[in-house]
Parts: C-alpha cells; sequence; structure tokens
C-alpha cells in the first residue's frame, strides 16, 4: 500500500504541481482574449440575471432547472472544505500573497467556466425525459469515432471516481472531524446522519438536489460570511487594511512581507495561489457544466454569464473572507496549515464558539459539495450504463459517504487528488476543441442584443 500510494502521489505531484497549472490558466487566457473578457464585459449582466433569478423556491421545471437552480447546484459542488482548508493551505505554503494569485487565477477561470456552460447547453440532449449534458456530450461532438468515444469514457469514469466515491469519502472526513473535534461527538454517527439525508435527496433526482441547493447554498454563504465579517470588525479597520497590504506585497515580494511570508519566494506564491485557486472553483475541471447544461435558458450563452458568477462567488467573496480573517488575526504568523489554521483565526476572536462556527460552516459546505458531486457523477453513470444502474450507484455513494466519515485514509485523499486532476485534461481537450462553436454562439449573443437596443 505503501508503494502504491507513494505511486500515486508521484502522479498527483506531476498533474497539479506543473501539467495541469499551466493548462487551467492557459485555456483561461485564451479564452478571455478569443472572448474579448467576456468576464469584464458581461459581469454586471451576469449579477443582473443572478438577481433577477433568484429564487428559494424555483419550483419543478419541465425537461430542465431554471438558471438559479443550475447555478445553486454548481456552486453547491464549487464552495466546500477548499474554502475554508484551500486559503489556510495556500497562505501556509505561499505566504499572504498567495491570495493574489488565487485572484488572478480565478478572473481567467471566470472566462474558461463561460466556456464550460457554453458548450455543454449547446451539445445537450434528452435522456428518458431527463436533460443531460457535460464534458463527455462536448467531447464526443468535438471529436468523432473511437477517440472521442475514448476519451468521453475516460472522463466519465474519472469523474466517477474522483467525485461520486473518492471525494465524497473526503467531504464527508470533513464533517466529522469538524463534529468530532466541536462536539466531541462519534464521526460515524455523523457520518451516518449524512449518509441518511443524502441518500433521501439522491433518491429524488436533480429536481430535489436543486430544490435543496437554491434554499441551502445562499443561507450558507450568507451565514459564512456574516461570521467573517464579525471577525473582521473586530479586528479592526486597521488590521483589514493591514492584511490587504500583506497580501499584495507578498505577491511580488515576500521578503519584504512580516510573519509566514519569510522565506516563501514569489514562484511558491504563484504555484501554491494558483493551484488552490483552482482546485477550490473548480473552472476547467469539467464538473460544473454537468448542471449548467440542465438550466433552461434562451441562449447558451445566457448560462454561460451566470457561470461566471459562480467562480466569483466562491474564490472572491468566500474564500476570499477566509482568507482576510486568517491574515488580520495574524493566525498565518503560526505553524499551522489547512483548516487547523482556519480554526485558530476563528477562534482568536471567537474563543470556543470558533470551533463551533467551523463545524456548522464545513457541515454546510461539505454536505452541499456532496450532493453537487453526486449528481455530476450520476450523468455520466447514466450515460455509461443505463437508468438501472442509477440507484446501484446512489447505494454506493452514500455507502462512501458513511464510510468516508470515521475512515481517515491518506491514500484516499491523496487518489481524489490524482483523480481530479487525470478528468482535467479531457475536459480541456474537448473544451478547446469546441473554442469555435462556443466563440460563434458568444459573437451571435452579443450581436442579439445589440439588435434587440436597436444598436
Amino acid at each position: 500500500m505503501a508503494f502504491l500510494d507513494s505511486w500515486v502521489q508521484s502522479i498527483s505531484g506531476v498533474l497539479w504541481d506543473s501539467l495541469l497549472i499551466y493548462l487551467l490558466v492557459g485555456t483561461g487566457i485564451y479564452f478571455t482574449i478569443r472572448l474579448r473578457f467576456v468576464q469584464v464585459r458581461h459581469f454586471r449582466l451576469g449579477l443582473k440575471k443572478l438577481f433577477s433569478n433568484f429564487s428559494l423556491h424555483g419550483g419543478k421545471q419541465e425537461g430542465g432547472l431554471t438558471s438559479f437552480q443550475a447555478l445553486a447546484t454548481a456552486i453547491a459542488a464549487q464552495v466546500g472544505t477548499g474554502n475554508i482548508a484551500g486559503a489556510a493551505t495556500a497562505i501556509a505554503s505561499g505566504g499572504p500573497g498567495a491570495i493574489f494569485w488565487m485572484w488572478i487565477s480565478a478572473f481567467f477561470g471566470m472566462s474558461t467556466i463561460y466556456a464550460e456552460a457554453v458548450i455543454a447547453q449547446k451539445t445537450r440532449t434528452v435522456v428518458n425525459g431527463k436533460v443531460v449534458g457535460g464534458p463527455a456530450y462536448y467531447i464526443q461532438t468535438a471529436f468523432k469515432g473511437a477517440f472521442g468515444k475514448f476519451l468521453a469514457g475516460f472522463f466519465s469514469i474519472a469523474i466517477i471516481l474522483a467525485l461520486g466515491f473518492t471525494g465524497n469519502m473526503v467531504q464527508a472526513n470533513s464533517i466529522g472531524d469538524a463534529f468530532h473535534s466541536a462536539f466531541g461527538v462519534n464521526p460515524i454517527l455523523v457520518g451516518l446522519a449524512c449518509a441518511i439525508i443524502a441518500g433521501f435527496i439522491f433518491i429524488g433526482g436533480i429536481h430535489r438536489i436543486a430544490s435543496v441547493t437554491e434554499k441551502v447554498v445562499p443561507l450558507m454563504a450568507l451565514f459564512y460570511v456574516i461570521g467573517c465579517l464579525a471577525i473582521l470588525v473586530m479586528c479592526g479597520g486597521g488590521a483589514v487594511i493591514e492584511a490587504f497590504r500583506e497580501i499584495f506585497v507578498s505577491a511580488f515580494a515576500p521578503q519584504s512581507a512580516a510573519g509566514g511570508a519569510l522565506g516563501v519566494t514569489v514562484q511558491q506564491a504563484i504555484h501554491y495561489g494558483v493551484a488552490r485557486g483552482l482546485f477550490s472553483n473548480e473552472a476547467g475541471m469539467g464538473s460544473t457544466p454537468h448542471a449548467h447544461a440542465t438550466a433552461k435558458v434562451k441562449h447558451p450563452a445566457d448560462q454561460g454569464i451566470i457561470a461566471m458568477i459562480g467562480v466569483f462567488i466562491d474564490t472572491f467573496i468566500i474564500l476570499t473572507m477566509t482568507a482576510l480573517v486568517i491574515v488580520a488575526t495574524g493566525a498565518y504568523k503560526s505553524d499551522l496549515t489547512g483548516s487547523a489554521l482556519s480554526q485558530a483565526a476563528f477562534n482568536s476572536q471567537f474563543g470556543d464558539l470558533g470551533m463551533i462556527f467551523i463545524a456548522i460552516c464545513m457541515l454546510f459546505f461539505a454536505f452541499t459539495t456532496i450532493i453537487g458531486w453526486y449528481y455530476f457523477g450520476e450523468t455520466n453513470v447514466r450515460r455509461l450504463f443505463g437508468e438501472k444502474a442509477i440507484k446501484f450507484y446512489a447505494v454506493l455513494v452514500v455507502g462512501f459517504v458513511l464510510l468516508g466519515s470515521g475512515l481517515k485514509v491518506d491514500f484516499v485523499w491523496h487518489l481524489s487528488d490524482m483523480l481530479n486532476g487525470l478528468m482535467v485534461l479531457p475536459n480541456l481537450i474537448g473544451l478547446l476543441a469546441s473554442s469555435a462553436i462556443i466563440i460563434k454562439l458568444s459573437r451571435e449573443f452579443d450581436q442579439n442584443r445589440k439588435s434587440s437596443r436597436g444598436e
């Protein structure tokens, strides 16, 4: 097992430490240029669409989801434990400057996720009355024949294993650990409760999943942001201003920044910021297109524009709040990392309530991720094995959630990282091969808007 674990870590290291960073950022830059900075041009429109479609009771849409339900399901998957532990890991390893590079990667990632949503909308199909779509569908559209079939199949298998099984074990483990630390509850009991509730949601299909996410996601985000703002108010305006200064200064001159940034190079700040940022917002990973494909919109670009807001909320709001709390409280100067560092930051102001606050947030963040990741896997199970396999898949996921809550095996965490990386490769190949269609649809949308305004 030790040999296998070492082998998995080596592959994961090659993927995330070098190859995927350049591919993901490069893809984001490419689409940003080709789509004429769509994340800037249509950002205001994206916010308008978000708030005009906002509803905690979107209802059941025949043949698909509302645009907001699709976004909520996507954000449910994006906002996970990485928003609490990911930011802390980036800061501990790359200094406060890593957060600046998270912002940069997220900026370009907004154009990537726009492209993913647009082509997912264009290539979606209806199977047994259900609207489905995602990378496997646009990969096969881009590449005909055996190669397309192989690439799409590879992606489907990778995402089922990465998110549906190992990924959900990791999320469940985070919930179990958090509740054990905060309340002394047996992680297995927490996992059992999560597994039962998750199973009930899974049985209801995408409409029940959407019904849950459209209600829980806005409330969990609001709860977390209010908690973070309370910490920042307690720290004072001077500490917040200093936190921003640390982030910008150490992004380019880490040696000039104080505390935990000492001994960190600019290269490390860029590396950890970009890697953790991309892992958190999932732009280019091929996960969220499954949700965006189901939205009922007039034009594919409509959903592409609102998909960009998902990355903005994940990185520029939720993850940034975590980072500011860690830096403003000075917790980053300790030797802690991951969720322990975030915990220390909240405990410094909230006392024992900080541990409880993090446990509650971890529950909502990780549980909604389990729901979203289950659905992404389900779409690919249905494509590969048919409708009859869905119930078996749901039972397996429930079992993995229960198992993961009480059994922390480092190999599973490392395997999840590797599989996450492997699913990115076929997705980016299919996405770049579809760029001509994406650009055409984007220009068509822009032209339609000009015509409707009489320009």
